[in-house]
């Protein structure tokens, strides 16, 4: 409905006390949203602002979620993906982004109720990089090398899944436990010869380092026969119950900012620039436009549209984890994930959402 503004139009008549009333009861009773309290939604991030992190913030920007009701505050967890998991656990956030595969360990170890509602990762960007001039090309060719990987690294959780479906013999490949900070310098310098990483990361944090780019050699494991899925929007066992529609809402604004991102890296990555202090516009965006091209907009998702999980592929990735997780109730873990949040499948569609 219109919302004529008869304020204006009885001022410009010299009834200003009484045009202002009347503007007000019309603006109530039309029913716009201004006149409503918006839900307010606490969401983390599993790591620090970076381009990938882009349609998040588009959303703010564009108002997104405050066409939906919301007011969306953003929160950083420089803790990793625990952190992320953690916050929501103990009800400090709403909902947030994180690894859905260690969201399925911690639901089996702890019983934590928290669901994936929306797959971010598609593709997981789990990676081995690598330099060519030390001798690596491909995952066998890891056997008699040193692999820089920090303990809590959720690629280096995956690596024994890697080793055993590429045909490495783990036994054979050294393992230095290396801190984040030290990583990608550790293999700049030569002092490892390869490193578990986000590709997106750990790539373009190399080439910045200037590391040429064809010395660097990216392992993506899901293109070795890793079938789990990466990253995915979860919420928090109060917030779902109580606030449903809340959760679909939030889900409907972050789509729509994630098919512009598709449409527009560049334009979307200025939405992380002003958030984060000493980031590159240049840096971010390539971080973004690979994460587009190998982590989001994936063969399946183009046939199958966002968001979703794939049944069988998820009880596929659910046996690989058990390669390296004991798991104590294995059957339990399909219900990590909870499809009654998600938008329509039509309006799921990847469709003209496009990457430039």
């Amino acid at each position: 409905m219109a919302i004529v503004d008869f304020a204006r139009l009885t001022r410009s008549a010299g009834l200003p006390l009484f045009g202002a009333l009347v503007g007000s009861v019309f603006v109530i009773l039309s029913g716009s949203p201004s006149a409503h309290a918006e839900t307010a939604i606490r969401f983390t991030l599993d790591r620090k602002i970076d381009g990938p992190a882009a349609p998040f913030f588009l959303a703010i920007d564009k108002g997104y979620f405050k066409d939906e009701g919301l007011d969306v505050t953003i929160d950083a967890a420089t803790g990793g993906p625990l952190e992320s998991i953690s916050r929501l656990a103990a009800g400090k956030d709403d909902m947030g982004v994180s690894d859905i595969n260690l969201l399925i360990k911690l639901r089996d170890a702890t019983n934590t109720p928290i669901k994936a509602v929306f797959v971010v990762f598609d593709k997981p960007p789990y990676a081995i990089i690598a330099r060519k001039s030390r001798g690596v090309v491909t995952p066998r060719d890891l056997e008699g090398k040193k692999l820089g990987a920090p303990a809590a690294d959720p690629t280096f959780a995956q690596w024994p899944i890697f080793a055993k479906v590429s045909g490495i013999d783990a036994a054979k490949v050294a393992i230095e436990d290396v801190g984040f900070p030290v990583r990608e310098p550790m293999l700049a310098a030569g002092e490892v010869d390869a490193i578990t990483g986000f590709s997106f990361i750990s790539y373009v944090d190399l080439k910045d380092r200037g590391v040429p780019p064809d010395d660097l050699t990216i392992l993506p494991m899901a293109d070795y026969g890793v079938e789990l899925y990466g990253d995915a929007i979860m919420v928090s066992p109060i917030f779902a119950q109580e606030k449903p529609e809340a959760v679909r809402a939030f889900l409907r604004a972050y789509l729509r900012a994630l098919k512009d991102t598709m449409r527009d890296p560049a334009r979307a990555v200025e939405a992380v620039l002003h958030r984060a202090e000493g980031i590159s516009k240049d840096i971010e965006l390539e971080r973004l436009r690979m994460a587009i091209r190998d982590n989001i907009v994936t063969p399946a998702v183009k046939a199958n549209g966002f968001g979703g999980i794939e049944p069988v592929r998820f009880a596929a990735a659910i046996d690989q984890m058990a390669l390296a997780y004991r798991f104590k109730a294995k059957d339990k873990a399909a219900a990590t994930f909870d499809l009654s949040f998600l938008p329509p499948a039509a309006e799921r569609q990847v469709h003209d959402a496009a990457s430039r």
